[in-house]
């Protein structure tokens, strides 16, 4: 596997900054049937994060936030009955729908710890099977182009409060699997951010993000940057953990750690590959922290002379979703947790931020779908913060779904309203 602080240098540049306020209200058309409320575990009633929202026999799709609420907008001429919420280790749920706008749903998932009691005997070796799934790899993935629309958020907190807001609709052209993932573009379509005029909470550093996120945290396509080389395999050992259910399918669960060392940073994490088609659908992994200075070379592309830079954790999360027999990128969530030292005098003044970037597939096709020209897509050395005001568009959520802001996102919004006079 090629080190992963080799590919930082074709990373999106993120830059942190405080940004103003506006409306996170998503706006209704009525041309659109539109569903919303919130999901939550039927035994344990908590709310249920990166839950799956989908129209049966369409793309069109989205995600719960952190407290499990979400919206979802279908037009019209899709003629939609209802709506599959979906989560790993629950049973699918069908929503009728039966109204033009339904507002405020409260969804109850159920375990399906009773269907896993019957799950067979694992594979004795779990090394083996995940060498099975990647050479699965061409034939379980898109065998052709496909233009995603997805929506992109970045945030990042400065202790408790958040500092930075940029989101954007997106479009990710994706060549057929079995080709180089260098060809696959990103092209901001809509884009809009917020600031604040407080000059302390700015900090310059250059790290991992940006809409480009979907091309190489795709780790099944990017297999040689991330994860599955086959090449590499050896650096991990794998073991078997207890099966789960995703879109009411089994699935193995693989965990993997780094069993020697290099001069860069391994991951550690887990693979959840189905069952019958030995398809990859959703990777958990961190960063390796062990050594926080391999750590900082992976993510971290430049920063301030005088600035102190320390890692804390790395994590992504990736899934994928199946429909006619081939799965297709769903969810990519990347957190950043580190601290910043300035050097004042004779003490240091340590800052924790935290970094949260996430796009989800909204909509998919595979027919007539063009490559995006060079000229439009988005470049490796810009970052969204800096460029979004070139795709501004204060009603841009019109047409498209999102992912619901949080409450804290809304109240750190209203908050910034009410100081700033926005």
């Amino acid at each position: 596997m090629k080190a992963y602080i080799k590919s930082t240098t074709r990373i999106i540049s993120f830059v942190l900054s405080f940004l103003f306020a506006v409306s996170l209200c998503a706006q209704v058309d009525m041309d659109y049937t539109t569903i919303s409320g919130v999901v939550k575990d039927k035994r344990s009633k908590k709310k249920l994060e990166s839950v799956s929202i989908s129209v049966p026999g369409t793309n069109i799709g989205t995600v719960t936030n952190e407290d499990g609420e979400f919206v979802i907008k279908i037009k019209e001429d899709a003629a939609p009955k209802s709506i599959e919420i979906s989560h790993i280790g629950y049973v699918n749920y069908i929503l009728p729908i039966t109204e033009k706008s339904m507002e405020d749903i409260t969804i109850w998932l159920t375990a399906n710890e009773n269907e896993l009691a019957e799950v067979v005997v694992h594979p004795n070796n779990p090394r083996a099977l995940v060498e099975a799934a990647i050479e699965k790899i061409e034939s379980n993935y898109s065998a052709e182009p496909n233009r995603l629309t997805g929506f992109y958020r970045e945030t990042v907190k400065k202790g408790r409060n958040y500092i930075n807001i940029s989101e954007a609709v997106i479009d990710v052209y994706k060549t057929p699997y079995k080709e180089d993932v260098k060809w696959d573009k990103v092209q901001v379509f809509k884009g809009r951010k917020l600031i604040s005029p407080k000059a302390s909470d700015t900090l310059a550093v250059k790290l991992l993000g940006g809409p480009n996120l979907s091309i190489y945290l795709d780790v099944v396509k990017n297999s040689e940057d991330v994860l599955l080389d086959m090449e590499t395999v050896g650096y991990y050992r794998y073991e078997m953990q207890a099966p789960v259910m995703i879109e009411e399918r089994t699935h193995y669960v693989i965990s993997f750690r780094p069993i020697i060392i290099l001069p860069y940073a391994l991951y550690s994490g887990k693979f959840y590959i189905d069952k019958e088609s030995l398809t990859f659908s959703r990777v958990e992994f961190s960063l390796d922290m062990d050594n926080r200075h391999k750590a900082t070379q992976a993510i971290l592309v430049k920063k301030p002379a005088k600035l102190h830079f320390k890692p804390e954790e790395v994590s992504f999360l990736v899934t994928y979703k199946q429909r006619d027999g081939r799965s297709y990128l769903n969810y990519i969530r990347n957190n950043i947790r580190f601290k910043c030292d300035w050097k004042k005098r004779f003490f240091f003044f340590s800052t924790g931020y935290e970094i949260v970037s996430e796009m989800v597939v909204t909509d998919r096709k595979s027919e007539g779908v063009e490559n995006i020209p060079n000229k439009l897509a988005f470049k490796q050395n810009h970052s969204l913060s800096d460029k979004v005001s070139d795709f501004s568009d204060a009603n841009f959520w019109e047409d498209f779904n999102i992912i619901e802001p949080t409450e804290s996102l809304e109240s750190a919004v209203n908050k910034l309203k009410k100081k700033y006079k926005l």
